[in-house]
């Protein structure tokens, strides 16, 4: 929880209000003293009206660099390929102090695009919360979305550690668990972790759609729970992901040719009737899934009963 004494921001600006940005704002408020001002910018009036009739803000703008004016914090919650035209746009509003952060997938593409349309005095420490859904919009967002979920912060060599401290003990406030990391390694890891199982996901629903109509219709009517995993991850945001590939392109090309050659393996095993080497993989694998489990990251986030938001 945060010090009673005083909130650990004054004026939080929340760029772009989808499932993210509009769950810093449930959990922000939720957390009662974290912040004094909850201040959100979005360009689609739809998202907009939807923000100020759930009440998740205390001001609404369509413009963002009204909402950052005064902010001492700034989250964008856009998709990565918009942060450098949105970091020259809001540079007039951030005094010395403000720190600037983001949610995106991709750490590097933020030092790239953002670091240098900065004022002196403004401190940059990206972000990314290991935590979402395949829903979108406002309505989709819930305060619990971030509690016991990773949020990994990539401060650029010198940054101020004061201003990391801050910005930790914000999403701490929220439950997030904080870890600091390198942004190249975060970005081979989450290529990993999870651009390519999207990539799969999107590549797997695809073949489904190519499919002749009478066995397509039945892959959808008795679709197993493996096929409605990869439906979810497919459901997601199109133009975020577009950008996150376009953006990691090297390291998901990399991780993209590690499992092409394992995927040739297997098929290889399958042609032969090798059960032995199928089996022995299947047992290793296994051991990846009761460390997700160990590590309590295997069962997505759900809003709690009764949540006056949803």
């Amino acid at each position: 929880m945060a010090d009673a004494a005083a909130p650990v921001f004054k004026r939080l600006a929340i760029i772009g209000h989808g499932l993210i940005g509009s769950s810093i704002s449930r959990a922000v408020r939720r957390a009662d003293g974290l912040i004094d001002h909850i201040a959100v910018a979005d360009n689609d009036p739809t998202t907009r009206a939807a923000s100020a009739a759930l009440e998740l803000a205390d001001s609404v703008h369509d413009d963002p660099l009204a909402a950052a004016t005064g902010a001492d914090c700034v989250v964008l919650c856009t998709p990565v390929g918009t942060y450098g035209d949105l970091a020259r746009a809001l540079a007039p509003a951030l005094a010395p102090g403000c720190i600037v952060t983001d949610v995106g997938s991709i750490k590097r593409i933020v030092s790239r695009d953002v670091a240098g349309h900065l004022p002196d005095g403004v401190h940059l420490i990206p972000g990314h919360p290991l935590a979402g859904t395949e829903k979108s919009g406002p309505e989709a967002g819930f305060a619990e979305l971030f509690e016991g979920r990773y949020w990994i912060l990539t401060p650029p060599e010198g940054a101020d550690p004061e201003a990391v401290a801050r910005l930790a003990k914000l999403w701490r406030g929220v439950g997030a668990i904080v870890e600091i990391m390198d942004e190249e390694y975060h970005d081979q890891v989450l290529a990993l972790t999870s651009h390519l199982p999207h990539l799969i996901s999107y590549t797997i629903v695809a073949t489904a759609v190519d499919l002749e109509e009478h066995m397509k219709c039945d892959v959808i009517r008795f679709a197993a729970s493996g096929f409605r995993d990869f439906t979810r991850l497919a459901g997601s945001n199109p133009v975020m992901w577009r950008d996150v590939f376009l953006n990691n392109s090297g390291a998901v090309l990399e991780m993209l040719q590690r499992f092409q050659e394992d995927l040739t393996y297997l098929q290889r095993a399958i042609r032969r009737g090798d059960g032995d080497t199928l089996e022995n993989l299947f047992t290793r694998t296994r051991e990846i899934r009761r460390g997700v489990i160990e590590a309590k990251q295997d069962v997505p986030p759900q809003p709690k009963d009764g949540d006056d938001d949803d």
